[in-house]
This record gives C-alpha cells, structure tokens and sequence, in this order.
C-alpha cells in the first residue's frame, strides 16, 4: 500500500515526458511545413533613403507575421545594393532572379533604375514592386508583371492646374530635371495647362548634375522674361540648389509664383533648414494620408529602431516613401499567402545553354498566380485604402501646402470630384475658387496675391508701335521735331491708351515707335505693323487698328474701345425735279390692290344689309351698283351723302372709316414727306446696283475694307483709295465718269469725321457689315490683355471717355450723324391688321343678317308642297331677298301702312318708331313674275281649302294730298 504514491508519481512523470516530446514534435513538423518565398529588395544600401527604405519593409514583415504566426508562407529578403545607378540595378534585378530565383522584387528606388528592372521582371514573370517609381512613363499595360506601389506623377497635374485657375494665372514656366523622372510628367501638366487657358512659353531645363553657375544662369534667363509663375518638377538633389540660387539673385521676392511638386514635397522633411529658409511663401501638392493612431505608433517604434540599427544617422525623419515601402511588403506578404502556392521555383527548360546573362534565367513558375493575387488582394495600410488597379496604386486625394516658417502648414485640399477645399468635408463640387483655400504668405512675405507677371527687368520701357499716316489726324497724330529728331504721337486713340494706362493698378512705363522708314513714310498696311508683334518687333500696337479675325492670328487683341462696323456713305441728291407720278409712291402696289379690293368689298357688304330697307339703295341695277359702289369709295373722304339705317350696316360703316381714316392720314404724311423730304435722298442706296452700274467705290488707305469689297464683288480696277478726309471729299466731287468715286465703303468711327465735316452733304445707308471695333494689339498669350480689356471697360464707362471724344470730335460733330435716310413705301405689311379687322367686321355682319334673314324665311325652304322642286324653293327665297321689305319702318313712315297677316293693310298714324329688323318681312305681300300674286309659302294656285285665294290688297290711308297713290314693288 505504501508503493502507491510512488507509481502515481512515476506515471506523472511519464505523462510529462510524453507531452513535451508530443509538443517538441509538432512544433518541428510545423516549422517543417512553412513555405519560404524568396524576395529581393533592390536600394542604395549607403544612403538615408534606402536605410530608411529597408526599416520599414523589416518591420512590416514582423508586423505581419506576428499577426499572422499561423501563415504558412515567408519572406525571406534578399538585398542587393543599387548603388545608385541604373546599370547597378539592372545588375542587382539579374542578379536576384538567376541566382537567387526571387519570385518577386521590391525596389529599385528611383524610374530610371526601374525602366530597366520591369523589362527583366516582365520576361521571368517575375513582379516588381515600386514604392517610389512615380514616373508616367512606367506603365503597367505593357508590362504586367510591374506593380506601381505609389502615386503616379499625372495624378497631382489636376491639383496644380486647379491653383493655377483659381488664381487667374494666364502662363506658367515649368522647370524640371532632364531625366525620365522630370520629363515623362511634362505633357500632361502642358496638356492640362492648355485645357484652362493658360500657356507654356517656355520650359526650363536643368541637368541632373547641373553645376551652380549653370543653375544661375537659367535662374538670369528666367528673370528676362515677363511669366512670374513657376512648376518645379525635381528631386530635393537639385531643387534644393535652384532654391538657394534663387534666393540668391531675387527671385523669392514679392510677384513671384513658385508651385512645387511632390518630388520635393514628399521629401520635404529631409531639406535643410537654410534651403527651407530659401523656399518662404513656395505652394506644394502632396497625396494626402490620413493622421491614424496606428500611423503615429508605428512613427514612434520606426525611429527607435531606426536609431538603434543607424546611430551615425542623427534626427532621420521618416517621409510617405517609408510607409508605402510597409504596405508595399505588407501587400506582397497578404499575396503570397492567398496565393496557395506550395512549392516556389523557376523552369529553365527554355534557357539555352548558348544565352548570355541577360537570358540565361528561367521563368517563375508562379508568376501568374502571384500576379493575380497581387491584382485582388485589399487592405486598409498606414497609407490608407490600399489596392491595385491595373497594376496601380493611386491617390486623388492631395494636400495643398504653404511653406512658411520652419516647415510647412496645409492651406486646403483637392480631389477630382470637388475640387479645391479648405476641408475634406465639404460638399462643392469642381470647385476652383481661391476662396477655398486657407491664407497664404508669397514670396517675399506677402499676401497679396502676385498677378503672375512682370515687366521684363532687361526690357523696363515697352515698345508701342503707332501708325504713321497722312490723314485723319484726329485718330493718331506722329509728330518728329526736327532740332531733337524725337517723335511724338497724338489723337484719340493715344489719348485713350494713355487713359487705360493709367487705369491699371501698377505702373507700366513705354514709349510710342512709329511704324515708319528712315525717311518718315508708312513702313507699311497695317497688317503688316501688327505682324511686327508677332516678329517681337513691337510690344503692342497702338491706333486705329480694327479687331478683324486674320490679325488674330498673330497678336491677341483687347476689347474694343470704338464703336464696331463697316459702312457706305453716298452724297445726298437735289431731286428738284418731281415725278408725275409721285402720288402712288407712298403706297406700295400691294397696299393699293388690296385697298382698292376691300372698298369693293365694303360696298357689296353694305348693300346686302341695306338694300331691303333702304330707298337709297334701291332702283335698278345699275343703279344699286353705282350707289353702293360710290358709297363704299366716297367713304375716303368722308362725303357719302346716302343714309345707313341697319344696325349692322352702321357697323361695318364706322369700322371701314376707321381704316380709311389711318389709311388716309398715312397717305398724306407720306405724300408730304415725298415732295417735301425727297430732295435729301441718297444717290445710291443698293450695293448690287453700284456693282451692275461699275461705279467705282473709294476706301481708306492700308484698310481691311478692301477685303470686303473684293467679296461683295466690286472689281479691283473700280477701287480707288484715299489718305485724308479732304482727298475722299474730292474724289466725291469728281464722281466715277472724271475719275473720281460714287461712294464710299468706311468704319463707322471714320465715317462720322467725314460727316461732321460735311453733314449736309452726304450721308450714311445701309448696309453695314459687322466689325469688333478700335483694339489695342498685344503679342499672343500676353498676360497685359486682360488687365488692359478691364481697364478699357473702366474708362469706356467713365466720364474720362466722353471727355476725350469731346476733344477730338465734337467741333465736327452733326445733330445727328448716325441716322440712315430711308424713304420706303408703306407697305401692306403695316396694315394688315387693320384689313383684318374690317374683314371679320364686314362677314360678321353678313353672317348675322344671313342667319336672321334665313331664319324669318325658313318656310320657304321646308317641303310644305311637294310638287315645289327645292331649285323652286331657292329662287322663291332669292325673290324675297332682292324684294324692298315693306314692313321697314322707312317705308311705314312714307305710306303710313300696317300690313296685317290676315290681308288687310291699315293706317298708323302714330308709328314714329321703327320697327325692328325681325318683323320687316313677317306680314308683307310679294307679288310673283309678270305681277301675278305669289304666295309666302309655296304654289299660289294651290289652296288646300279648294277655294280661290283672297288677294292681299293694302289699303291706304292718304295723310295729306301730297302723299304718294302708289307703292313701288
């Protein structure tokens, strides 16, 4: 029994021993079982950059694993030093893939060393991973197997462009290095540039290896030109001296623009405090990453294990290039195990023996399936969202910065849908507003926003070129004294430039050149004088010189400060001698026919409503023609003399006098205005008849005018020029049969001189072709012209324009030169609405007695006998209507009869009032043809009684003897 204990303690014992042989035992076949995936990393090894690189992909596969320790899958990191060149990267990729037989790369650490590495990884299918490859160039379509681990350059062009926009910038200069890197970023910035409007004229160039004397001497090159704002596009290698020099020799004073890219501003931490100092009031864009507690542990543990591995490296900053190189390894590591690859390795059946070392290498036999777990693998790193699309990893969402101080300060945001903004949480969209950024301090220490030009500092004094002409004066002036042989200009449009000069809010100091030879004449038209803007002859030009669409191909024009077209001035003509025909031309012929036609019309409608009741339209039927018609024709003066007694005639009636009266009194001003105004008419009032008739037309001196002519279709050897104001009145007197010319073709602003001058003697027609008017000229893309067009708007609206126009034209203005002598015919279009209303008057009131008249008699119409054919009944109708009613009141008055319905006819001598127009012809007998008595309502030789029908004889009372024994049918 005492041996018991002693058994149980031995059976422990055995027990442990057997667990920990169980635990040893698995933990070995576990170790085992992990799969290792060589991977090599390919950077500087000696710089700051690549120590810092390597940290972090270190830590990230750490990070990893000890997150994911039951991963079957490791890393295993294979570097190789780049050495900073490509040949060394090239070496270092090959190197990997032969020997080692990687089956993916992170690094290199620049675009030009990766150019040549993706070809390498592209043929093994081996992927290469870049975190700090940012060039456009490095595509992932044609090459696959490339994985762009960080922002490409293109996408940060929205960003600049949006500054460049909201602050009305017109040209910018880039500067960049001559690499890939600096130059495959350059035709999308020009491309975007050109889409707001905003123009390159120039793209600086510096070698990667560019010595201090020749970054000075690009920096002086700039300064002589007058574009203020600049894009850098570097590495802080170089950009760190070109801030320097730059400070140097002042161009970080105040009207400068320096707009930096995120080559430098990603590196912005590793710049020296004197090159930041150099870089007060510079504005950066930079892909933006969200501050995260997970981002400033991981900052926090970086530096202390960086510290421990680098001591020589005292206060290292780590940038955005380390946190994409940790979730570049983070994204590859995920990869490799979602991949379920279980055995890594290359095939080398296709590898000659006969190959060089640039082919003697196989392919990965996983690539593909690396490749695809690549394209979907997703997560949530230090940097963000991370994923690849195509091969990319993108950011659209960057910061704008403002370099003041020791450091930096953001000012705003930009994303592609939105915009500019001064938060991420605000809801605009595309906005390009400079309200939406925070403050900036300039260059120079200023907040004034700088216009993003200058004066060229070798070229202080702009060169105005004026015309040099022999007439109109009053336009521009040039004066040479002959003791100093100094020039001076004058005339309305000096005047005004000088005005708009002086209206810009900083000073710009020039200086009038004429456009003349050595001997004081025209050099030349004045397309040619423009085309000297363009040679760089000139700075501006300054005259009457006309907006037109061919000049604006070689210079860029302000607004207009003068009135715009082109017009004809003819000399009025004496027409003494009158037409004999003269009183129809104030008609038109359409206007008469139809005048004419509606006072037919009128007469026909006012004898069919009176002709039944009224004695003055009754007779014969020459004589109810005549009457209505003199009736309807008298109505034009106003002397018809026969009384209308319907209702509806009296209404047709005072509508037609209504017309005629408009008619009438339009006729008579304009009759007036023919015999009276006629003599001030043009001699030519129509282009097509000067070029039937070959009259020769005169046009000023070097104009754009002759163009115009040539297209209407004048002949050239019809076109005469002239110099002055008194030539042109000259070549007027002379007319076209002694030389001279029948009329002119001008501007409006020249036109107006030349009838101040001489207003009762000619005058401006129609037509006028449309022009844009007097502008100032300005070479293309010249950031003066929309600074010179505001200040033109603002003198043209002031008082200080009429006061200039007062000086130079008022003594020869006219009361009123502008007006175009027109003597037009009235036409039917200006009457038409008045026909119209006397027509629907006129068979309105036909429709009404119609409608009454048919009504009264609709007895006539119905089949009460039906041997009465309808042709029968129609014509029995037709009687009735053409019949005298002599239930009118007009005849009851003269008879004194009261027809009665059953026959009898008795007197009224009381009836004064008439009775009305329903009741005319209810009760009166009408006698058939050959005055046998007729029935109202059918055969009279039927009588449904069988008895002889009684005749209706009216009896008639004689109020006095002279009354009338016999009534008229």
């Amino acid at each position: 029994m005492r041996q018991r204990p002693t058994n149980l303690v031995s059976f422990s014992f055995f027990l442990s021993i057997l667990f920990t042989f169980i635990f040893f035992t698995h933990t070995a076949m576990s170790q085992n079982t992990t799969i290792t995936v060589n991977v090599g990393v390919i950077l500087n090894e000696n710089g700051e950059f690549g120590k810092m690189s390597l940290s972090c992909i270190n830590m990230a596969l750490s990070d990893f694993y000890a997150t994911n320790s039951h991963y079957k899958t490791r890393l295993i990191l294979n570097t190789r030093h780049s050495k900073s060149d490509v040949i060394g990267a090239a070496a270092a990729a090959l190197d990997l893939i032969k020997n080692v037989q990687v089956q993916a790369i992170i690094g290199p650490e620049n675009s030009m060393q990766t150019n040549f590495v993706i070809d390498l990884g592209n043929k093994s299918q081996v992927p290469i991973l870049s975190f700090s490859a940012t060039s456009p160039s490095l595509t992932s379509l044609r090459t696959p197997y490339f994985f762009r681990a960080t922002q490409n350059d293109s996408s940060q062009v929205g960003a600049i462009t949006s500054i460049i926009q909201a602050f009305g910038w017109r040209e910018v200069v880039p500067i960049y290095v001559d690499n890939e890197f600096g130059e495959a970023v350059i035709p999308y910035l020009t491309d975007a540039l050109q889409a707001i409007n905003t123009r390159v004229p120039y793209k600086s160039v510096l070698s990667p290896v560019a010595s201090d004397d020749q970054i000075v001497e690009e920096l002086y090159k700039l300064m002589t030109m007058q574009t203020r704002v600049f894009i850098v596009h570097m590495l802080p290698s170089l950009g760190s001296r070109l801030f320097t020099k730059a400070k140097q020799v002042g161009m970080m004073n105040q009207g400068y623009v320096w707009i930096i890219t995120d080559g430098l501003t990603n590196l912005f931490t590793s710049l020296e405090p004197s090159v930041i100092e150099s870089m007060q009031g510079v504005l950066g864009v930079r892909p933006y990453v969200p501050k995260t507690k997970a981002l400033e542990g991981f900052r926090l543990r970086w530096k202390r294990k960086f510290q421990q591995e680098n001591p020589s490296l005292v206060d290292a900053k780590l940038n955005i290039f380390g946190l994409l190189a940790y979730d570049a390894t983070m994204v590859l590591a995920m990869a490799a195990e979602n991949a379920g690859i279980t055995n890594f390795g290359f095939d080398m059946t296709h590898v000659s023996t006969n190959a060089t070392d640039l082919e003697a290498f196989g392919v990965s036999r996983n690539g593909p399936k690396l490749l695809e777990s690549l394209s979907v693998t997703r997560f949530r790193g230090l940097t963000g969202d991370y994923t690849f699309v195509d091969g990319r990893h993108d950011s659209y969402l960057f910061v704008i910065l403002n370099v003041n101080g020791d450091g930096e300060r953001g000012i705003g945001f930009w994303t592609p849908e939105k915009g500019l903004m001064n938060k991420l949480n605000l809801t605009s969209i595309n906005s390009t507003s400079k309200s939406h950024l925070g403050p900036i301090i300039w260059p120079g220490d200023s907040t004034s926003v700088p216009k993003g030009w200058e004066i060229p500092t070798n070229e202080k004094i702009l060169r105005i070129g004026v015309p040099v002409k022999n007439g109109f004066s009053e336009f521009v002036k040039v004066i040479t004294d002959p003791t100093t042989n100094k020039t001076t200009a004058t005339g309305y449009c000096i005047d005004v430039f000088n005005a708009v000069m002086q209206a810009l809010p900083y000073a710009i100091n020039y200086q009038f050149i004429p456009f003349a030879l050595s001997d004081g004449t025209s050099a030349g038209s004045y397309n040619d004088m423009i085309y000297q803007v363009k040679l760089g002859n000139f700075d501006a030009v300054v005259g009457d010189t006309t907006i037109v669409a061919n000049r604006s191909q070689f210079v860029d024009f302000t607004l207009p400060y003068t009135e715009s077209g082109v017009s004809m001035i003819v000399p009025i003509k004496d027409n003494n001698k009158k037409n004999t025909w003269v009183f129809l031309k104030p008609l038109t012929w359409d206007l008469w026919m139809t005048s004419a036609c509606f006072f037919l019309f009128i007469g026909l409608v006012i004898w069919v409503l009176e002709h039944r009741i009224n004695e003055d339209f009754r007779g014969p039927s020459e004589h109810q023609v005549g009457t209505s018609f003199w009736f309807s024709f008298s109505t034009m003066v106003f002397s018809h003399r026969e009384r209308v007694i319907s209702n509806l005639g009296r209404f047709v009636v005072i509508v037609w006098c209504f017309v005629v009266l408009i008619l009438t009194q339009s006729y008579t001003a304009s009759l007036t205005s023919l015999l009276t105004v006629q003599r001030l008419q043009p001699t030519v009032s129509d282009v097509t008849e000067l070029i039937k008739r070959g009259e020769n037309v005169g046009f000023q001196q070097g104009s754009f005018v002759a163009g115009i002519l040539k297209d209407l279709g004048f002949n050239e050897k019809n076109l005469l020029v002239y110099d002055s104001v008194e030539e042109w009145d000259a070549l007027f007197q002379k007319g076209t049969t002694n030389g001279g010319i029948a009329d002119a073709f001008d501007e409006v602003a020249y036109l107006k001189l030349f009838m101040g001058r001489h207003c009762s003697k000619y005058t401006m027609v129609e037509p006028t072709f449309k022009t844009a008017g007097f502008g100032f000229a300005f070479p293309l893309g010249s950031p003066l012209v929309s600074d010179v067009s505001k200040a033109i708007l603002n003198v043209t609206e002031g008082q200080k324009m009429n006061e200039i126009e007062d000086a130079w034209f008022k003594k020869n203005s006219c009361p009123d030169p502008s007006t175009l002598v027109s003597s037009h015919s009235l036409g039917l279009n200006s009457f038409w609405g008045l026909f119209l209303i006397a027509g629907i008057a006129s068979i309105l009131a036909l429709i009404i007695f119609m409608a009454i008249f048919v009504y009264e008699h609709r007895e006539v119409l119905k089949k009460s006998d039906p041997r009465s054919s309808l042709w029968s009944r129609i014509r029995t109708l037709l009687r009735i209507f053409v019949s005298k009613d002599l239930s009118a009141h007009t005849f009851k008055e003269k008879t004194g009869i009261q027809v009665h319905s059953l026959g009898t006819a008795t007197p009224s001598p009381h009836n004064h009032y008439p009775a009305s127009p329903s009741s005319y012809s209810q009760h009166t007998c009408f006698c058939g043809e050959q005055g046998t008595p007729s029935t109202e309502y059918g055969d009279p030789n039927h009588n449904p009684s069988g008895q002889a029908p009684q005749d209706i004889v009216p009896t008639i009372n004689l109020a006095s003897p002279n009354q009338e024994r016999h009534i008229s049918p």
